[in-house]
């Protein structure tokens, strides 16, 4: 059962093959026995995703399903749920459950979709690697002594070792590609207010979207189709109308015109030529096209984004929620000592860079210049996008590197996402795929869209994968 894809599990649950309580059972076992080795979970949602499959059986049976009743997915542990805690992966909030279901949880789970866990993260989401977890590192199914990529790498290893067929994640500056590329799956960043952010704990609020991990793209067009949409509650929602992702998957990419940003091919350690060949015998074209400010991007972002998070983290104070210290002895050491000891080494960092870029005097100097940077970014892929349908390029460097290889060295780890940050700061919505392997290590590439074209990409992603078998390909042991 855990070989098989959301769409495969939808016809056997309804062909009766199996029940859904004996699917949840059966992925509730791999998830204990794998997530010893793996730690990919953080909770997992043993008695109540039992009680839901058995009322996803007795809606199956007497035909009030939906398309996605009985459906297993695991979340992200950065989206409020009130089944299980939401902790970002932090001692914050180690012991906080929501009082209310955000937005993308509710809309699974109103169509009946089943969460077996919730997933292991980087705290608060800061963190290419998933290193900063408090509740210790996830590591990579395809080798267990390397990163899964982060923030969402939980999520990733979780649907790479089929302990899962799909996840959510959240990519802020690429943190669903990212990890989707080194751990071999598909991953879906859709446009910035393509899906409500409400109950999704913020990092950037500028930046974080929520998106979907999958086996495949038929998988993720079907999530997407479920999660997206208008929600009044998102100030920052799109009203735009939702097409039918299903109904375009199968166009043809004869004429499609397809743009390879000089950029991300120089000095490129990774192979995408195979990749690019498929496309070519689908009857795309490829063109050259020019980003001047990409370069710019890393730079940018980790002024903004910190920003950002200096921000939307000063609500974690030792007040109202979240850990509080013992025995303060007036309101400043509450203050003090309930963040110093709640908060691990990355999220204080990005608090204190964030914090020292707003403050009088160096606001106009960082904040407004990367603002304006980030403007001129944009205006690079609005013009690309005259030319071209889409682009393609890298996700990562290179392939997933070695627990513990760049945690001394936050620069180093920051450049890792230099293919996916100027995507968020431009608000695009881009596909990871699997393409290949570097010395038994996956390799993913990414089709960029315009904006609200998720349904070009999914398209696009699509008839690449029914053309190459390299996102069926699973690690061994699992």
């Amino acid at each position: 059962m855990h070989h098989l894809t959301l769409l495969e599990l939808q016809q056997q649950l309804r062909a009766r093959t199996f029940s859904c309580r004996e699917l949840i059972s059966h992925l509730l076992k791999r998830i204990d026995h794998h997530n010893q080795t793996l730690n990919c979970f953080i909770h997992v949602n043993h008695d109540h995703a039992l009680q839901q499959a058995d009322a996803a059986d007795v809606a199956l049976k007497n035909g009030t399903a939906t398309s996605l009743t009985g459906l297993p997915i695991a979340h992200k542990d950065i989206f409020c749920t009130q089944q299980m805690p939401t902790t970002c992966a932090s001692k914050m909030l180690a012991n906080f459950t929501a009082p209310y279901e955000s937005t993308v949880t509710a809309k699974l789970l109103e169509q009946g979709m089943i969460c077996v866990g919730k997933t292991n993260m980087d705290e608060f989401a800061m963190g290419s690697s998933n290193e900063s977890s408090f509740f210790g590192p996830c590591k990579n199914p395809w080798d267990v002594s390397r990163v899964p990529g982060g923030s969402s790498g939980g999520s990733a290893a979780a649907v790479a070792a089929q302990l899962a067929p799909a996840a959510t994640g959240t990519d802020t500056g690429g943190s669903i590609r990212q990890p989707a590329a080194f751990c071999g799956i598909t991953g879906l960043k859709p446009t910035y207010g393509r899906v409500s952010r409400w109950g999704m704990v913020a990092f950037a609020s500028s930046l974080d979207q929520a998106g979907v991990m999958t086996r495949d793209v038929a998988d993720a067009a079907l999530l997407l189709q479920a999660i997206a949409g208008h929600d009044a509650k998102d100030s920052t929602s799109a009203q735009n109308p939702v097409p039918d992702y299903a109904a375009t998957l199968n166009q043809s990419l004869i004429g499609k015109r397809i743009g390879l940003p000089k950029a991300m091919f120089d000095n490129l350690q990774i192979d995408l030529d195979p990749a690019i060949a498929i496309f070519k015998q689908q009857g795309a074209t490829l063109h050259s096209v020019d980003l001047p400010h990409l370069a710019l991007s890393v730079p940018a972002y980790y002024v903004i984004a910190p920003a950002e998070c200096s921000s939307n983290l000063s609500r974690f104070d030792g007040v109202r929620f979240g850990h509080r210290c013992d025995n303060p002895r007036d309101l400043l050491d509450l203050y003090q000592r309930s963040r110093s000891e709640g908060f691990g080494s990355e999220v204080k960092r990005r608090i204190l860079m964030g914090t020292y870029t707003l403050s009088t005097g160096y606001y106009d100097a960082y904040y407004k210049k990367a603002q304006q940077i980030r403007r001129l970014i944009q205006q690079d892929f609005i013009d690309a996008f005259q030319q071209v349908d889409f682009l393609l390029g890298p996700c990562t460097p290179t392939t997933a590197f070695k627990l513990g290889e760049k945690q001394q060295d936050p620069l180093t780890m920051y450049l890792s996402d230099i293919y996916t940050i100027a995507v968020n700061l431009a608000g695009l919505p881009a596909l990871a795929l699997p393409c290949g392997f570097q010395h038994g290590l996956p390799i993913g590439l990414q089709l960029i869209g315009n904006f609200f074209d998720e349904a070009l990409l999914l398209n696009a992603g699509h008839q690449f994968q029914q053309n190459s078998d390299w996102h069926k390909k699973m690690p061994v042991g699992f």
